[in-house]
């Protein structure tokens, strides 16, 4: 039986869940942003306590790395690779316009060519990932500017569908390109655990000591 613990961090609204072999076992949900770092230990306390196992039984520690809240990601990241290096166990990190699309993809397989997730960044500033319709990259995970957003959708071919969070801008940009939208920008843990599951088994790790959270947006320092 393999175990993965689930972090995420992200936004808001996150999630601290134990699956197995693909299927979640226990799950708590994080509401406080604010108070992250002081009850994200507790919260794996408890689904592992749900579970009836300890943390020297994890197969591993996967990590919602972002793009999101700088804060949120930086205390997940901590608190995963902190546990990684004690337990000697190995850390995946998934990016959520990963996850938002493969979730889309998992529950509409053959009805679309091009499986689309994007996060506001900020004002008019978007982050935006594609896959083709066996889940490959078709558009890197990237950070994008509205005017560089219409260009880049109406070079897509196929039926189009979007999926993560939107506004009324672009709602008006993909009504044009007659795209099936479901905005959703909360994580499925169901589709996480399995596509997690997936993963482990490729061994698609990666290495503690160089591992970062996905910023995606180019951080500016003033010397």
């Amino acid at each position: 039986m393999i175990y993965l613990l689930h972090i995420d961090t992200s936004a808001d609204n996150g999630i601290v869940a134990l699956s197995a072999n693909g299927n979640i076992l226990s799950s708590q949900a994080i509401e406080d942003s604010k108070n992250q770092s002081a009850i994200l230990n507790t919260l794996i306390d408890v689904v592992l306590s749900d579970a009836g196992i300890v943390l020297q039984q994890l197969g591993g520690i996967v990590v919602c790395a972002g793009p999101g809240s700088y804060t949120g990601l930086r205390i997940g990241m901590g608190t995963a690779k902190g546990l990684c290096y004690v337990l000697d166990k190995p850390l995946l990190l998934h990016n959520k316009l990963t996850l938002l699309a493969w979730q889309q993809y998992h529950n509409n397989l053959n009805e679309y060519e091009v499986f689309m997730s994007m996060l506001v960044a900020r004002e008019n500033e978007f982050f935006i990932a594609a896959y083709d319709k066996i889940f490959n990259i078709y558009i890197e995970p990237q950070h994008i500017h509205a005017a560089e957003l219409e260009k880049l959708i109406s070079g897509i071919n196929g039926n189009l569908l979007i999926t993560g969070e939107g506004t009324e801008y672009i709602e008006n940009i993909f009504k044009i390109k007659k795209s099936a939208v479901f905005f959703n920008k909360l994580i499925d843990k169901d589709a996480w655990a399995m596509y997690a599951y997936e993963q482990y088994k490729c061994n698609e790790i990666v290495n503690l000591s160089t591992a970062e959270p996905f910023y995606l947006k180019q951080v500016f320092t003033h010397s």
